[in-house]
């Protein structure tokens, strides 16, 4: 039986989970790794390296589509990431923390692939077109939120337990059980409140021949699509300020202001992304969703663009003035998520819109493939990058980026009425 249940009730809690595995691999463990006093370099070199299951993803999404349901692959990934977050508690306090605590990251990593590949399939067979246009706002808004709470809540957390202990592999420890206990309830709350869409079935009479006859025709389907090439580059380039900026900014934030930092401490980094930056990125993208569903993607495509690139002049500001008001601090970062979660729905709106069509499972993990792809390279080399022209120039070099952004947009073709309102 398909039980109608309100979207609010599950879509925030879904990307909520979908989204935290993603920061505790690409976010916090930086900041963890940091306080450990592991390099820059290597933070953003070994790091770097766990975008690879989110970019080869798409070679294991028609084994996700084909068997079982996309709901039962969700609830099951969400269990296995709560044992490997426990996993990675339980290293910490070893002699070889920073190899056995990247192993489980990369069990988090390729969990949580899966996981999105399963989530966002099933967010398309839940909800009708302008049903997911009206809600990618909310959905890209709370997946930024676990974002912004991962970094910011669980951050302040763990520099608490630093700061009361003073015992820093001890506090992440307790952190990262948090979050394993975080992932148990949500692997539970799930399997009782997610819908059963019709759409969402067991395909009979599945086999290896299968598996590889639909894998192949998943593949030459999407790269034959019309404007393959253009959607790809912009999947590529939308995000390259950010894939240089995410790696850097927490440590440009820990490192001392006579190393180019702005000196503050764990907490302190905690409360920036945990306070009005999740305002921000709340409000900028709720408006975002809203806007996209009354006015269509392509008559919001510019103002995102705009929205998603020029706040990344704020953290040139930062690293010259170097100020030492976190209320200023966290002025700058309200700005920066704003134009984040307003000019990030026309990305996650555009992969939905590509990947219309028969396989729209498989080719939004397709799209998300090259999305994280886009995400690595750049991210890879940040660190050394950094370390080599110094936190200033390094932010000025990601500014300049924004130009590829803007040049990407204007080749996409986009269909003037996806995402508007449909009349009744």
């Amino acid at each position: 039986m398909n039980k109608k249940r309100n979207p609010w009730s599950w879509i925030p809690t879904l990307y909520m989970a979908e989204a935290l595995p993603y920061v505790a691999v690409m976010t916090i463990s930086t900041i963890m790794y940091k306080r450990l006093g592991i390099s820059n370099t290597d933070i953003a070199l070994y790091t770097g390296w766990l975008y690879l299951p989110w970019v080869i993803k798409p070679f294991w999404s028609p084994f996700v589509d084909l068997v079982k349901t996309k709901r039962w692959w969700t609830v099951a990934m969400q269990f296995i990431i709560a044992i490997a977050f426990a996993c990675i508690a339980f290293t910490l306090p070893t002699s070889l923390f920073f190899e056995l605590s990247l192993a489980a990251f990369w069990l988090v990593a390729f969990t949580s692939a899966t996981h999105d590949i399963a989530a966002d399939g099933y967010y398309m067979h839940a909800l009708d077109d302008h049903e997911q246009s009206l809600y990618v706002g909310i959905r890209s808004t709370f997946y930024r939120i676990a974002t912004v709470a991962g970094q910011g809540l669980l951050v302040i957390l763990a520099g608490f337990l630093e700061e009361e202990t003073d015992n820093i592999p001890f506090a992440w420890m307790v952190t990262f059980g948090v979050m394993s206990a975080l992932f148990f309830l949500a692997s539970v709350y799930h399997q009782f409140i997610l819908p059963r869409p019709v759409t969402d079935k067991v395909n009979s009479g599945v086999t290896a021949a299968t598996i590889a006859r639909e894998f192949a025709q998943t593949f030459i389907t999407f790269f034959t699509k019309k404007g393959a090439l253009i959607a790809i580059t912009f999947m590529l380039l939308y995000r390259l300020p950010e894939a240089l900026l995410v790696k850097m900014i927490s440590p440009f934030m820990l490192d001392p202001v006579e190393a180019g930092g702005l000196g503050l401490k764990t907490e302190q980094v905690g409360i920036v992304y945990g306070t009005v930056g999740i305002i921000g990125l709340t409000i900028g993208g709720i408006l975002g969703g809203i806007a996209a569903a009354h006015g269509g993607l392509k008559k919001w495509l510019w103002p995102m663009v705009v929205a998603i690139t020029l706040p990344d002049l704020v953290y040139v500001y930062l690293s010259y003035v170097q100020p030492d008001s976190l209320l200023l601090i966290n002025a700058c970062i309200f700005v920066e998520q704003f134009g984040y979660g307003f000019g990030f729905t026309a990305y996650m709106l555009y992969l939905i819109y590509f990947s219309e069509g028969e396989h729209k499972t498989a080719h939004y993990a397709m799209c998300t493939g090259f999305m994280a792809l886009g995400m690595m390279l750049p991210g890879m080399m940040a660190g050394w990058l950094q370390e080599t022209i110094g936190y200033r120039h390094f932010f000025v070099c990601a500014v300049i980026c924004c130009a590829v952004t803007f040049a990407v947009c204007a080749f996409l073709k986009i269909d003037p009425e996806f995402g508007k309102k449909k009349a009744v």
